[in-house]
């Protein structure tokens, strides 16, 4: 057999290209699930139960829509590519939902909020999975893929943290009429996410479909069962995907609450994403040296060592929370830049096995045990905290309660990520494998061509 090409090169202009999307798209994010809900029930007059329940039914929808957007993703067959086309139906209309639920007028109501939010909350599911699937398809090369989602995590947290400052900056208001933060958010999406797009749609050659197969729904089942490495890879990401959200859940509550320093939220949560953007190239370095999951287990086992720490803190340690901060904001580059680079190559397991080449399908998947892991971490944090006595917002919080916050945050997102420490350590999909799997993938499409 032949080698196994990496195809085309990723120059740093095509990479800087494919990068720019992830702005706009991680600017968006942000507001829609912070900054909207207390948005509408405060500017709007709305109520709380109004906003939740409209807001809920939105995300159980585009639960429900992530298979079947991934698997249209991967079906569709246009000339112009099939990650292209989706990229340019999806952004334009992103943009404008983004912007009618981000600057919504003085008489907008929950049905404003809900159409528009549900176009919204749809049409960034269908083009993060056409942006994320052509990521795992620019490059077959194993330290290739680490550098592309090094490329577009690093522009996502740059995103965020235009997502923490613009709005804060401007002032949100308590009307919606006038130029508030929310609605310069708007205005920022509605220009940048169809003119990023744009560039990186025309600028960025998309991959052949090595697809020499299409299989029925039933067959696709089989094959996504038997992927081994998939199914441990997606149990890790689920697990340490939880152990990050419940201290995300409660940050602002810890900091307020337990560390006493409500007014140092922002800079604290800025500080955090700016490590997260430093720490990418030594995510990089480690996974070029040790292996893209041994690297990541490293840094889990990091985490868990810096998280430990944050228990034992209380009122005035805002120094010493600033150290975890940034220490556990660099170890956030290795979360955010390997998991997606391996599950590129879990695809190609599939691709070789199955003979359909089904990235979206993988994102797909992907992305709900993203939202799975955030369902989760607030389904058991909350009522916890609730049963311990803890109500924000209001009086300070009692010792017991205190201490329930300060575990909670800081010791039982431990144990999810030793578990998927367990699960990654000996993966068997090393640099040599997937490059065998290439070889195989590649030399199938070229026989296949070969016999038409």
């Amino acid at each position: 057999m032949g080698e196994a090409s990496a195809g085309p090169a990723v120059t740093g202009r095509r990479l800087a290209l494919y990068a720019l999307p992830a702005l706009p798209l991680a600017a968006l994010a942000l507001p829609f699930y912070v900054i909207v809900p207390s948005f509408y029930a405060e500017a709007l007059g709305l109520s709380l139960t109004a906003v939740g329940a409209a807001l809920l039914a939105i995300r159980l929808i585009d639960a429900l829509a992530d298979p079947v957007l991934g698997w249209v993703a991967d079906r569709i067959a246009p000339g112009f590519g099939r990650r292209r086309a989706l990229m340019a139906l999806a952004a334009p209309v992103t943009a404008l939902c983004a912007f009618m639920v981000f600057w919504p007028g003085a008489g907008a109501g929950i049905a404003h909020l809900f159409l528009w939010g549900l176009g919204l909350s749809l049409g960034y599911t269908a083009l993060s999975l056409a942006y994320t699937a052509w990521g795992a398809e620019i490059t077959s090369d194993y330290r290739g893929r680490a550098r592309v989602a090094a490329a577009r995590e690093g522009v996502t947290l740059i995103g965020t943290l235009v997502a923490i400052a613009l709005p804060f900056a401007i002032g949100l208001g308590t009307e919606a009429t006038g130029f508030h933060g929310l609605a310069a958010m708007g205005v920022f999406v509605l220009v940048t996410l169809p003119l990023f797009s744009g560039a990186c749609v025309f600028g960025v050659p998309e991959p052949e479909n090595l697809s020499r197969e299409k299989l029925s729904f039933a067959a696709g089942l089989r094959h996504l069962r038997a992927n081994g490495p998939f199914l441990r890879l997606i149990a890790a990401f689920l697990l340490n995907g939880i152990a990050n959200a419940i201290p995300a859940t409660l940050f602002l509550y810890f900091v307020a609450d337990r560390i006493g320093a409500a007014q140092l939220q922002g800079p604290l949560l800025f500080l955090y994403f700016l490590c997260g953007v430093a720490g990418l190239p030594l995510a990089l370095r480690c996974a070029s040296r040790f292996g893209k999951h041994k690297a990541w287990c490293g840094a889990m086992l990091a985490a868990c060592v810096v998280f430990a720490g944050a228990g034992f803190l209380g009122p005035g340690d805002v120094l010493a929370f600033g150290l975890i901060c940034g220490a556990t904001g660099l170890l956030l580059a290795f979360d955010v830049a390997l998991p997606p680079a391996i599950q590129a190559d879990v695809v190609d397991v599939d691709t070789a096995a199955s003979g359909e080449q089904r990235s979206g399908l993988y994102f797909a998947l992907w992305a709900l045990a993203t939202k799975l892991a955030l369902a989760i971490a607030v389904g058991v944090t909350f009522p916890l905290l609730d049963w311990a006595g803890y109500r924000p917002g209001t009086e300070a919080p009692t010792e017991e309660a205190g201490l329930a916050l300060a575990l909670l945050y800081a010791w039982l997102p431990i144990p999810a990520k030793l578990a998927a420490i367990a699960l990654m350590w000996r993966f068997p999909l090393d640099e040599a494998a997937q490059h065998g799997l290439r070889t195989v993938i590649e030399a199938t499409s070229a026989a296949k061509a070969g016999a038409r």
